[in-house]
């Protein structure tokens, strides 16, 4: 049983949960787009209800509100190394289906692909998430092809009209929080059903793929930039930094940062060698990844079908056009 609240008790309710978590969202960040007088929508943390955005898909995932985009694990000295401290307070993080599927691809590579990642694990286990109900699909989506555009297993649902807010929440110990005004009701979660975009993923490949000369377009498009990494929230790679500090070059930090399999010098090893150097050999690697190799190893693919990746591309790389040329290789 939910509760359909007006947007004055759902800012009373929102302040209720600000009392025991840091609640980060997408918001509208005006200005600050890649051009210029363009804004963006990416995740922070929330002040107000008000600042959801409800009617636009995040340009940036959910995936940098579960862990920074550079984060500090470890200090050192000249003779001792101490663990960064985590987060002083618990997180709550407002996302939408294709996200949440999203947030089992990265447990699975970080908690279950070899030895668990602490770091991962200390954050993960201090966040809870409520699922907004999505109207329609956005530009690109293709959520529904992907299995991606339902979930269960939330936290809190929440869909948001003209009507106001109806909130299910799931967690005992968050129910606490809802406030008594309201009308109790019980209403089926509204999720996307059908988007603009359908997409076909091939259940098997030719035995050459990984030699076949459709590759080669991207080695005279893609520019390397790594965008498309860095708004896929199943993406999980990343690299050290060693900072020294000025005044004491004996101490400093290390920093996980994220990295990109797109960009030069990513796939460098010792002695100076480098896999997929060229970039239709990168894409073949990111692409056959997302929607085969994954689902060979897990039993389900990596891709959610978010779009992001299509939407962001400088070069208009059309990652749904590559999907559908391999579907055409199917069974050849």
């Amino acid at each position: 049983m939910g509760k359909r609240l007006n947007r004055d008790e759902m800012q009373q309710f929102f302040e209720s949960l600000q009392e025991s978590y840091d609640i980060y969202g997408p918001k509208l960040y005006q200005g600050t787009g890649c051009f210029s007088d363009t804004d963006v929508v990416r995740y922070g943390q929330l002040e107000s209800w008000e600042e959801l955005v409800w009617d636009r898909k995040s340009d940036y995932s959910f995936k940098e509100a579960l862990f920074p985009i550079s984060e500090t694990i470890l200090y050192f000295t000249e003779n001792e190394m101490k663990t960064a401290d985590g987060p002083a307070r618990p997180r709550m993080i407002f996302l939408k289906s294709c996200d949440f599927h999203a947030l089992k691809r990265l447990d699975e590579m970080y908690l279950r692909n070899g030895a668990e990642d602490f770091y991962y694990r200390r954050m993960r286990e201090n966040t809870v998430f409520a699922v907004m109900g999505c109207k329609e699909s956005g530009e690109s989506c293709f959520c529904v092809s992907m299995g991606t555009n339902r979930c269960e297993g939330y936290d809190i649902y929440a869909f948001q009209d003209e009507n106001g807010c109806y909130v299910d929440v799931k967690s005992g110990e968050l129910e606490s929080l809802l406030p008594e005004c309201g009308q109790s009701t019980e209403e089926e979660p509204v999720f996307v059903e059908k988007n603009q975009v359908q997409v076909e993923i091939p259940e098997s490949l030719p035995e050459n793929i990984q030699e076949d000369s459709m590759w080669q377009e991207y080695s005279g498009r893609c520019i390397g930039c790594g965008r498309c990494n860095f708004v896929c929230p199943t993406c999980t790679c990343f690299t050290m930094q060693d900072i020294f500090y000025k005044d004491n070059p004996k101490a400093g930090e290390r920093r996980r940062v994220w990295a990109s399999c797109q960009v030069d010098g990513y796939s460098d090893i010792a002695g100076g060698h480098s896999f997929r150097q060229s970039q239709g050999d990168r894409m073949r690697f990111k692409v056959l990844h997302k929607v085969s190799d994954y689902k060979k190893r897990f039993g389900y693919h990596m891709c959610v079908g978010c779009g992001r990746c299509e939407n962001v591309c400088p070069e208009y790389i059309s990652y749904i056009a590559c999907l559908q040329k391999l579907k055409e290789k199917e069974g050849k």
